[in-house]
């Protein structure tokens, strides 16, 4: 999966295929005109938003572009463009699920910080080796540099190696199991740095941080998961995903390879813990809301947590655990996999937003950045 990106860092045809809504949450529930939901958009911007919509479905050849938006804890806009799958031309409608890839990783981030509030774990702990959270679970010994990882250098990306791009474990070798593929990457891929030194995006950290949970829940990662996580969110229909076409889920959209890249050409469901739910936006913005540090909805997780989830490491002032972060307090996660990008975005403005595309093209994560933050900035109730 692709290193974090942001605009500037902060900074066909069917269009006429918009979306049917899901019902609106976290709204009051009176039908009189005064108490619609504040911030609604207007008819004018709602159709200045299917716009922007329809520009960039065009401009990346994407079959559909679903969004979720909420302010104050208000979801306020939830809308689908396009088709769910283009070979079918489906209409693809703001329940469809997506593969969500990398934004999987703050849901993990969250689950781990649970686990610490419990007392179960702690930041500084060890991973491996005879004072490790997993001790020898992957092998007798390991290179003695490896016995020096923490949670908190896997949370942030600073282990020292195992980095996204030619040559991740999490894409090599699709028909190992978890335990096999970390089992010989730790004997097999050294570390280029020493732990804590260097930044560099690391897919299988975020794999081992899932066995992590698993060892100390006693459940396997999507239960604990759904207890820790998503049921205290209110989130009932994310899943993992499916490796083939075949085993793509009820409701889930089909993905538009670009360039010859193939969606169904991967083991998803060993990327559980870094790439492997599948989920709609509105799934998204529930979660993000829940860990926003507002009010309201209550989060899931106290505000010293909180604020120790979302501060960045030494190595990279931009990347905390599980989250990008920058000066103006907000934090975000993008995720791109073969024919799916998406983003997910809380501000400090008290937003939140997420949106999904089902193809990935040349430029289309900074452009999916800049297209919500146009949709969110087309309607001045907002006050994005």
């Amino acid at each position: 999966m692709p290193p974090i990106t942001r605009r500037t860092c902060l900074k066909r045809g069917a269009l006429a295929l918009a979306a049917h809504s899901l019902p609106i949450l976290f709204v009051r529930s009176s039908t009189d005109a005064a108490d619609a939901p504040e911030g609604e958009p207007s008819e004018a911007e709602n159709s200045a938003l299917a716009q922007i919509a329809g520009q960039f479905l065009e401009q990346f050849n994407a079959p559909g572009l679903s969004v979720a938006v909420a302010v104050h804890g208000q979801l306020v806009y939830q809308k689908a463009f396009g088709f769910a799958d283009n070979a079918q031309r489906e209409p693809l409608t703001s329940a469809h699920l997506f593969r969500i890839a990398s934004v999987t990783k703050p849901i993990t981030s969250t689950c781990i910080f649970t686990l610490i509030e419990q007392g179960k774990l702690g930041l500084n702990d060890l991973v491996f080796g005879p004072r490790g959270l997993l001790q020898f679970d992957f092998g007798k010994n390991y290179p003695e540099i490896i016995n020096d990882i923490t949670i908190h250098h896997l949370l942030t990306h600073t282990a020292g190696g195992w980095e996204k791009g030619h040559g991740d474990p999490m894409f090599e070798n699709p028909a190992l199991g978890q335990k096999d593929l970390i089992e010989r990457t730790l004997h097999s891929v050294p570390l280029k740095f020493p732990p804590g030194q260097h930044f560099g995006y690391s897919n299988f950290g975020y794999c081992i941080l899932g066995r992590v949970i698993e060892k100390l829940s006693a459940h396997p990662y999507v239960e604990a998961v759904q207890q820790h996580v998503l049921s205290k969110c209110g989130i009932s229909g994310m899943r993992l995903g499916g490796n083939t076409l075949a085993q793509k889920a009820k409701g889930e959209v089909g993905y538009r390879g670009q360039h010859g890249e193939n969606p169904y050409g991967m083991n998803v469901t060993r990327m559980d813990s870094h790439g492997g739910w599948i989920a709609t936006p509105t799934d998204l913005v529930q979660f993000a809301l829940r860990v926003d540090d507002f009010d309201s909805p209550p989060d899931i997780l106290r505000h010293d947590t909180l604020q120790s989830m979302i501060t960045a490491s030494t190595a990279n002032p931009g990347y905390a655990c599980g989250w990008a972060v920058n000066r103006v307090h907000n934090w975000w996660h993008n995720g791109s996999l073969p024919g799916v990008t998406t983003i997910v975005v809380r501000t400090s403005r008290g937003l939140c937003w997420a949106g999904f595309t089902n193809t990935r093209a040349d430029g289309i994560d900074p452009a999916l950045d800049e297209l919500m933050w146009k949709m969110a900035r087309a309607v001045p109730a907002w006050h994005a």
